[in-house]
């Protein structure tokens, strides 16, 4: 079995770099200065573990691909890019290979399955960052990171057990799930505070904020009918499997949306995070405007150039005044 990973950032390169260091056959599909760094000098994971080198195989497009019958695809790219790593996939030749959508958000599960029919969830509870090309670290301890899988809409497969095991070799737990959707929404109601993380300066109190709009988020899932389950502290997992530890000469960068500013990456993913509670609550006739607010202040944050932390709590506070 080999292991496609679409998207070699903070998430794909820590678990490409995991799953190499294990052994483990993988391909990874990156760009940029990503990818001419991996094709350079390989790969650093820096971990509880230490600095550990290692290196894969890397592509700069599906298309250099000849895709095996028992490939598995991990897509780690963000949700605003998922359209175009589908139609990448499809027209390079994947099929019926088990396609793992490891990535925040809960609508990439669906727009995948417009592509393929093997679409799986994937919760991902990693404390991973990427900023300088070639290098990713994860703060995660004991596991480097905890992954909830399960087949959309619901059950599990052989393809599950598979990436467990490859998954729990190279020291990342896995729980496949029969309902993986449920914690996805649980993931989805924790991202909504990327956005404050990336327009407060660090270590700004982001708790007010991040409240206010996770139970607007649950006043919407709750009228739209959708259940979720709890993957923050509150889930007795993470303390025996992955609690967030501090590393020497390692501070942890933030959220992935602030990640994306620092790097310049042009892009964040609020609209698949806070836009997500602003449609569903469009839809269900429930008034989101925190989170509708949430999803424009980030678009102007990218559209004006800027990088994170920019914003005082002060000005937060009126631009949430809505």
């Amino acid at each position: 079995m080999r292991i496609i990973i679409h998207g070699v950032g903070a998430i794909g390169g820590v678990v490409g770099a995991a799953l190499a260091l294990s052994g483990q056959e993988v391909l990874g599909i990156a760009r940029g200065r990503m990818l001419d760094a991996i094709r350079d000098k390989g790969i650093a994971l820096i971990s509880v573990n230490g600095r550990q080198e290692t290196s894969f195989p890397c592509v700069a497009h599906p298309s250099e691909i000849d895709f095996r019958p028992d490939d598995i695809v991990l897509l780690c790219v963000k949700g605003q890019d998922s359209v175009a790593a589908l139609e990448a996939l499809r027209a390079a030749g994947l099929r019926d290979q088990a396609l793992f959508c490891c990535q925040n958000g809960v609508v990439n599960e669906r727009v995948a399955l417009r592509y393929f029919p093997n679409v799986h969830g994937v919760t991902v509870m990693l404390p991973g960052t990427y900023i300088e090309p070639g290098e990713v670290i994860t703060h995660g301890a004991p596991c480097y990171g905890m992954f909830e899988t399960g087949r959309v809409p619901g059950g599990t497969d052989a393809a599950d057990l598979a990436l467990k095991e490859a998954l729990e070799r190279a020291n990342i737990a896995c729980f496949p799930s029969e309902a993986v959707m449920e914690s996805k929404y649980g993931k989805l109601l924790l991202n909504l505070g990327n956005t404050v993380d990336a327009l407060l300066p660090q270590g700004a109190e982001q708790a007010p904020f991040t409240k206010r709009l996770v139970a607007e988020a649950e006043t919407v899932l709750r009228a739209a009918g959708i259940v979720w389950r709890d993957v923050g502290m509150g889930d007795p997992r993470r303390n025996e499997f992955m609690r967030v530890v501090p590393l020497e000469g390692a501070a942890r960068a933030g959220s992935s949306t602030r990640q994306s500013l620092a790097r310049g990456a042009g892009s964040v993913e609020t609209d698949y995070l806070n836009g997500e509670i602003a449609l569903l609550g469009r839809l269900h006739g429930v008034p989101a405007p925190l989170n509708a607010r949430m999803a424009v202040l980030a678009a102007e944050l990218v559209a004006e150039g800027k990088g994170a932390g920019g914003m005082s709590t002060k000005e937060l506070e009126a631009a949430l005044a809505v």
